[in-house]
């Protein structure tokens, strides 16, 4: 069983894009997914799952790192929750996107950093420890600012409640993260356990959605599905790119530009779906951008790991190899 949850794991990205697929062939195989189970909608609850899963990987010391290394932290917080939305808020004005579709482009934008980023920092050698803590402080300030933001953007033009909004956040966001932190601090024993299977079970949760929402907006999709696909990869996609030019421009080492600009460009889109079938439900198409950014922001993070790995890495990071080399003496070492 944890061979099989590591696999799951491993290949999250594929695993999504099957299921995109299947909602898309069959989705009356996936209409449960957006309806309510006991009165409590069903969606909810499998974010309310991911993020819990996200709970139980973190600890308080990931939070330390914030007093350590503020500057870096509120760069990345800066970063992450103003070029996603201008970028998001340019794509829509751009492309001329339907009120629907902006909604959904927007609220990918004004989400915090999703725990994808990293799986794919790591892979990508950056700076791991950055990139937890990035990721976590941006959810905790997302009760706020993702509401904040998203009227800012929006309000004006497309009604909604950036005070429900703020509490749908803490119910399906930072409750479950606090269960799943308080596990890990109070059950170590059990927690570790856990984690040999939550990464799976939080896969298998977002794929699900992923083919809940396809399969509910097919016809939406079928009717603009060139447009829906190029916004998604172009926001996902210039989000590297500019995450990297920031940090570059502030001088920041590589590895911590690598974290930074995964950081930016990948989202909690799982979350965005959430809160656009919540409160943008008379748009049931504003689901539908979220829920490809989920399936694609894992393929172009597989895509950009192996580029940083391979190509990026030997040509620009001045520490590359220094890691192997000082693996090589510390096994030359224990030999002799």
């Amino acid at each position: 069983m944890k061979k099989l949850c590591a696999l799951i794991g491993k290949y999250f990205g594929v695993l999504a894009v099957i299921f995109l697929v299947l909602g898309f062939v069959s989705p009356e195989s996936f209409r449960w997914v957006l309806g309510k189970a006991g009165g409590i909608s069903v969606l909810s609850l499998l974010l309310g799952v991911v993020m819990f899963g996200m709970g139980t990987t973190l600890s308080l010391h990931d939070f330390v790192l914030v007093l350590k290394r503020p500057k870096d932290v509120f760069l990345g917080a800066v970063a992450q929750f103003f070029i996603m939305p201008f970028l998001a808020y340019v794509l829509a004005t751009v492309f001329q996107l339907s009120p629907a579709l902006t909604v959904g482009v927007v609220l990918v934008g004004t989400c915090p950093g999703g725990t994808s980023s990293n799986v794919i920092t790591y892979m990508s050698k950056g700076d791991l420890a950055l990139s937890v803590t990035m990721t976590s402080v941006s959810t905790v300030l997302s009760p706020i600012l993702t509401p904040a933001i998203t009227y800012l953007l929006i309000g004006q033009r497309i009604s909604f409640d950036p005070v429900g909004m703020f509490i749908s956040i803490v119910q399906i966001v930072i409750l479950p993260i606090c269960l799943g932190v308080a596990l890990r601090t109070f059950l170590p024993k059990l927690a570790a356990v856990a984690t040999d299977y939550t990464p799976a079970v939080s896969a298998l949760a977002i794929s699900l959605i992923i083919a809940g929402v396809i399969g509910g907006s097919k016809a939406a999709i079928l009717a603009n599905v060139g447009i829906i696909f190029l916004v998604v990869i172009l926001h996902n996609c210039l989000g590297y790119a500019l995450g990297f030019a920031v940090a570059h421009f502030v001088g920041m080492p590589w590895k911590k530009a690598v974290a930074l600009s995964i950081e930016v460009g990948m989202q909690n889109s799982g979350l965005a779906v959430g809160l656009a079938k919540a409160h943008f439900a008379s748009m049931p198409t504003a689901t539908v951008p979220g829920a490809i950014f989920s399936a694609w922001h894992n393929i172009s993070g597989a895509l950009l790991a192996w580029l940083y790995q391979n190509y990026l890495n030997p040509r620009f990071d001045p520490d590359y190899g220094k890691d192997q080399e000082e693996a090589a003496e510390g096994q030359l070492h224990t030999a002799n």
